[in-house]
């Protein structure tokens, strides 16, 4: 099997040179590679600014929404990369993250950083996902 993209229609169709997510075989697993997810509607339009427990929310439900196009779930999360604008939202965005992930327990790194590609994002969020086939 070739790698597929994945990028659900109920997402942002990227315009640019990039996928939502990449599935890659690996021996007897797939894993998927989901590209930084921001809080935005499907017209690109960022969301919920200046509320960060929805656009984490928001985020994760995207990344959900890549994860089931690939048959995966967040249990098979094995990887997140989280990106916040403010230190001071780490406890929200950890709250969220033990929440949704509390089987998995993946492997994370959250950092602070100075801006985002689209003005209003307090977060991005990118993950690797495996799943045995």
């Amino acid at each position: 099997m070739a790698n597929k993209k994945i990028n659900p229609i109920s997402l942002r169709i990227p315009t640019k040179a990039y996928s939502q997510g990449v599935l890659v075989p690996c021996g007897d697993s797939n894993l998927l590679f989901i590209t930084g997810q921001l809080p935005q509607d499907i017209d690109g339009t960022i969301i919920h600014q200046g509320d960060v427990e929805k656009q984490v929310r928001l985020v994760f439900s995207r990344i959900s929404e890549i994860l089931k196009e690939a048959d995966m779930t967040f249990d098979d999360v094995v990887k997140l990369q989280i990106y916040v604008k403010n230190i001071s939202y780490a406890k929200t965005v950890s709250s969220i993250r033990d929440e949704l992930f509390a089987n998995s327990k993946p492997a994370s790194t959250l950092v602070e950083v100075s801006g985002f590609v689209k003005e209003g994002c307090s977060i991005e969020i990118d993950a690797v996902a495996a799943k045995t086939v």
